[in-house]
């Protein structure tokens, strides 16, 4: 496959051997080298995807908007994926040490500072992932005239508030006297109450000027894949016009057809691989010769 990183030849499969569980684990291989974990290919080429299941997400809990929107920005830039996960597991370490140690011990010092350098590096990627997105969608709005609504985002989260108002260091020094402070509160709760892992996206319909959760099923659905589309656009344009392998699962049954249409020649731009799925093959008729069609019968695919 072509990838930034120039042709690599990769697959995926099950191990031949089952493991204790009775299970076979699943594997990579990129140009002959076995990994043991499918996070490799995200140093290759990035995955987006739209699902039934993400309808609700702007209506929906926001850990639900704050992953969608964290795959966003570790698309754009791979190393925000290692960052959060530096903060989770520094975060996981000191809720472990709320549950089972006194306030008094030493190693909450280390972890919080740990949580102040790697939470404001989390806010600072995600700022500038909105940032980029406002841009990308600003100027899909001026060229194209597209029958998908334009999003507009804010970011409600403390670090990211505080990032938008003073330098990075004092963000970093204020957080980790915060969480010094809060241990009490934090010890009673057994979890950490303040941090980016409590931020959440405010989603908003552009022209309505509107909270997205309050717009109409079918407005919702039309937002959220213009999201995707100026994620997709805008992945590409950084990473050299290779774009992001897409699946957009039964994403045509609830488009009108000048919203399917517009979709679909959005799709034919990219150049890239994007898989569509719908039970119904007269939705995607339009696409005439310029997509190869498949069919599922049975765990079966076929031609």
């Amino acid at each position: 496959m072509d990838t930034f990183h120039g042709r690599v030849q990769s697959g995926t499969g099950l191990e031949a051997k089952v493991s204790a569980t009775g299970r076979s684990n699943r594997i990579v291989r990129i140009d002959g080298q076995t990994h043991r974990s499918t996070n490799v290919l995200a140093d290759y080429l990035h995955i987006s995807w739209l699902t039934p299941a993400m309808d609700g997400l702007f209506t929906g809990p926001a850990a639900d908007r704050r992953r969608f929107m964290d795959r966003i920005t570790a698309a754009m830039d791979p190393s925000f994926q290692k960052i959060s996960n530096q903060f989770d597991r520094a975060m996981r370490q000191r809720n472990k040490l709320l549950d089972t140690q006194g306030l008094a011990n030493p190693m909450f010092e280390g972890l919080e500072i740990q949580l102040a350098e790697f939470g404001v590096a989390l806010a600072a990627h995600r700022i500038e992932m909105v940032e980029q997105i406002d841009r990308s969608i600003a100027f899909r709005r001026s060229e194209l005239d597209s029958p998908f609504p334009w999003a507009t985002i804010e970011i409600d989260g403390y670090l990211e508030k505080q990032l938008l108002e003073q330098p990075a260091i004092e963000v970093e020094d204020n957080y980790r006297s915060l969480l010094s402070e809060n241990r009490v509160k934090d010890q009673a709760a057994r979890r950490t109450l303040v941090g980016p892992h409590r931020t959440d996206f405010l989603i908003g319909h552009g022209e309505k000027n509107m909270p997205a959760e309050i717009c109409s099923t079918g407005e919702q659905k039309a937002l959220l894949i213009n999201l995707v589309l100026a994620n997709v656009h805008l992945v590409k344009q950084i990473n050299r016009s290779i774009g992001p392998v897409i699946l957009l699962d039964e994403v045509a049954a609830h488009l009108d057809e000048k919203r399917r249409q517009s979709l679909f020649e959005n799709v034919l731009q990219l150049g890239g691989q994007v898989w569509m799925t719908g039970t119904d093959r007269d939705m995607f008729s339009s696409l005439g010769e310029n997509a190869q069609y498949l069919t599922v019968d049975k765990g079966i695919v076929k031609p």
